[in-house]
């Protein structure tokens, strides 16, 4: 497989790390509008399957020009959701496969956004699903840890562990730390903005997609291996909209275990028009808000070597199970940071995204995955997935019986 990383950030470069060690890639063009970048991350894998590429990934044009040029089967988003659609719909133009770890985004509802939903996550590329079947290729959404390995989890639980669901839950809390850095995200904080101050979604049957406050319905879950209770909050996430489309569910939630800093630190700069995306003009020169608070903030992907812990990611599933008897499993996989630093260069949380997506361009190679349209992680078999991902990838994943 002749594959594009489109962003070469902590994530695309994670990606690379883990694809550079399987045989069923043959190349791979890892672009970033910073060309520096790319070559670095290039350079680093040390293997001559891969270059590095100049590339605007708001540049539709663009980026189908490379594809074409460099005779590539599959591309993979690895920038912020922003640029979503330019990828997306370059790939359908190029009729090659499609993956991205973060969906088309969102827009609050312009009267009531803490209780209707507006513009959802991924509706843009699911109005685009019919072009993507009659291509007879698979555009992938949301194939990261989460929403990703979390969907997969969903579907296991469907097929092996539930004979009915009431409730999906995903769960996702940690116990790094950031040693020299009053405050340090793990993860984009660009994203992570975007998702936190969102008006978080929630499903239910009957009723169908809906909204809530931002942090809204805490609640205090125990993460497995040592990272303990964390408080979880409601988040706006693909997930939810996601996992109704393919599982028979009652409910689908989304918590984050963010921490009342984190989310302090959020409110504050909501408060303040920091999480604003149109740009302001300062001085002579225009720039974004959030751009400003991104650039302020270490880049995730360099925090490996200061960073401490575990992160945990997962789903919670209630309702049951095949033997009829009241069931509560959570389905987890968890990374210590020193174990994927070790193994990889790659800090926990980056390389906990980036895994998934290499399985699954391997699945997809291989044929075990197949078919055409815009489909999430749901849509297939869980089961290859998990055992490559337990096998070959070194990263078992985890089973934990709770209290029905």
């Amino acid at each position: 497989m002749r594959l594009l990383i489109l962003g070469a950030g902590g994530v695309g470069s994670a990606a690379a790390r883990i694809a550079a060690r399987r045989a069923f890639i043959s190349h791979v063009v890892l672009a970033d509008y910073d060309l520096g970048r790319a070559e670095a991350a290039a350079v680093g894998v040390g293997d001559d399957r891969f270059t590095a590429a100049k590339l605007d990934a708001s540049d539709q044009a663009a980026i189908e020009a490379l594809i074409a040029a460099d005779d590539i089967d599959a591309v993979l988003g690895a920038t912020d959701p922003r640029f979503t659609m330019p990828i997306f719909r370059a790939a359908l133009a190029a009729k090659i496969h499609y993956l991205d770890m973060a969906m088309s985004l969102s827009r609050p509802h312009p009267t009531e956004p803490h209780t209707q939903t507006g513009l959802k996550l991924g509706d843009e590329q699911f109005e685009l699903a019919p072009q993507w079947e009659a291509s007879g290729k698979i555009a992938l959404v949301g194939i990261g840890v989460e929403p990703g390995m979390s969907d997969v989890f969903a579907r296991h639980a469907a097929d092996a562990l539930f004979s009915q669901i009431d409730e999906i839950g995903v769960r996702d809390g940690a116990n790094l730390e950031v040693e020299g850095y009053e405050f340090a995200p793990s993860f984009s904080i660009w994203t992570t903005i975007e998702e936190c101050l969102n008006p978080p979604v929630i499903y239910e049957k009957g009723r169908g997609w809906y909204t809530t406050e931002p942090f809204s319905e805490p609640e205090t879950f125990t993460f497995p291996e040592g990272i303990g209770p964390v408080e979880c909050v409601n988040v706006e996430h693909e997930e939810v909209l996601l996992m109704p489309r393919w599982i028979d569910t009652n409910r689908v939630t989304f918590k984050y275990g963010l921490g009342t800093e984190f989310i302090d630190v959020l409110k504050a700069l909501r408060k303040l028009g920091l999480d604003r995306t149109d740009k302001v003009k300062v001085g002579d020169v225009e720039v974004s808000p959030r751009d400003v608070v991104a650039a302020c903030l270490p880049d995730p992907a360099t925090l490996g070597d200061r960073m401490t812990g575990k992160t945990c990611a997962g789903v919670w599933v209630r309702g049951t199970g095949k033997d009829g008897a009241p069931r509560s499993t959570y389905l987890y996989h968890v990374v210590d940071n020193a174990w994927s630093m070790r193994e990889y260069g790659s800090q926990a949380v980056v390389w906990q995204t980036a895994v998934n997506p290499v399985v699954a361009l391997e699945l997809i190679a291989a044929g075990t995955w197949s078919g055409s349209g815009v489909l999430g992680p749901e849509a297939f078999d869980a089961t290859p997935f998990l055992d490559l991902l337990a096998g070959e990838y070194g990263s078992p994943w985890g089973k934990l019986e709770l209290d029905a």
